[in-house]
């Protein structure tokens, strides 16, 4: 009579991959939001030889090599695919444009539930195509044993352009349909869970290895408004999304939502694996208001990097003594690499998250 005993999924070898699944690490893996940008002088040649943003993002060959870029300089434990949240709501039928010094422009945003009609739900093997081409050049050139992130933006943040047209520093129009037309946006955010969920599993098919939902103005809601229309569509996104490869392994899934300090309890019924903190809430709290159950990723101002080397040191120092031995940390910095940040300060704190990480690991 055969006995059939069950098999354990393997355990990652990498260290980013082992601490989102809050595995024993011997030192603390560091990537950094927008580690691929325009503060290497590298990535800056590499954009002006595409030409412009949007055709970097979508030339196959240069985005991943800027993707590798802040990788192969600084021995950082991640890479992040290179590309933008809003290549999704362009996918889906609206033309985008990037104005210089003005950001990211939809010329026709949408204002009500007819406007729907104009969007289709995109393949991500036709119209996203090149993002996929992106990750299979990424992953013939990246070495095995450094894993590689995905993302999309979360149906709310991808909202907000797509209807006030662009950036906002008051979410007028979308605030406006919130109160006022929530049918409008909640068909919205119905076909942005849809098309996420088809964008990133696609990514996954084609070899990434976790991946990050953005939300990046969930924090300007307020908490009822926040579950409502920001949280719900991103668990059902986790919901939808292949997370288990065929040899068992598990491919982790970030939520980070900025400015949501306040909502992690909210959050953390997103089935999600790691929530991304932003540089105001402090890590020790959110460990003890969270428990081990979770990994967390973050959170050292951006800012920090403008800052003396000894001050970042010091400030490495803090935020890993504040969360201490445990297992569950990736870390980042609260939002994204600034344009201006010198990149000499990188490798600067790439060292001190190592040595102090392994230090306090021994004690």
């Amino acid at each position: 009579m055969n006995s059939h005993r069950a098999v354990s999924p393997p355990e990652p070898q990498s260290l980013f991959l082992r601490a989102s699944l809050g595995l024993e690490v011997e030192q603390t893996p560091i990537w950094l939001m927008r580690q691929a940008g325009r503060y290497l002088p590298e990535y800056r040649e590499v954009r002006k030889k595409a030409g412009d943003f949007l055709s970097l993002c979508k030339n196959p060959d240069l985005a991943a090599q800027v993707t590798l870029q802040p990788v192969e300089r600084f021995g950082l434990d991640a890479a992040i695919l290179f590309s933008d949240i809003l290549v999704v709501p362009e996918a889906m039928g609206m033309v985008l444009q990037f104005l210089e010094g003005e950001g990211p422009h939809f010329s026709k945003p949408l204002t009500r539930l007819s406007d729907l009609d104009r969007l289709n739900l995109p393949d991500p093997e036709v119209q996203l195509d090149y993002v996929l081409a992106t990750i299979r050049a990424i992953r013939r050139q990246l070495p095995a044993h450094i894993p590689l992130i995905g993302f999309s933006g979360s149906p709310w943040t991808l909202a907000t352009y797509m209807v006030e047209g662009g950036s906002s520093k008051k979410f007028t129009q979308i605030k406006t349909a919130l109160y006022n037309d929530p049918v409008f946006l909640e068909g919205l955010l119905e076909r942005l869970v849809t098309a996420v969920v088809h964008y990133l599993n696609a990514q996954i098919a084609h070899g990434v290895d976790a991946v990050q939902i953005f939300d990046t103005w969930g924090g300007v809601l307020g908490p009822e408004e926040y579950r409502r229309f920001s949280l719900e569509p991103m668990a059902r996104i986790v919901a939808g999304l292949n997370r288990q490869r065929p040899d068992g392994s598990r491919v982790p899934v970030i939520v980070f939502s900025k400015g949501c300090g306040g909502y992690l309890e909210t959050i953390a019924t997103s089935g999600c694996d790691v929530i991304g903190l932003d540089w105001t809430t402090p890590l020790a709290q959110a460990r003890s208001r969270l428990g081990p159950g979770f990994a967390l990723q973050g959170n050292l101002d951006p800012a920090i990097l403008y800052a003396s080397p000894q001050r970042i040191r010091s400030e490495v120092r803090r935020l890993l003594e504040a969360f201490g031995k445990q297992n569950g940390h990736i870390f980042n910095l609260g939002h994204g690499m600034e344009p201006n940040i010198d990149p000499n300060k990188v490798p600067v704190l790439v060292e001190a998250v190592r040595e102090e990480s392994r230090r306090i690991r021994a004690r």
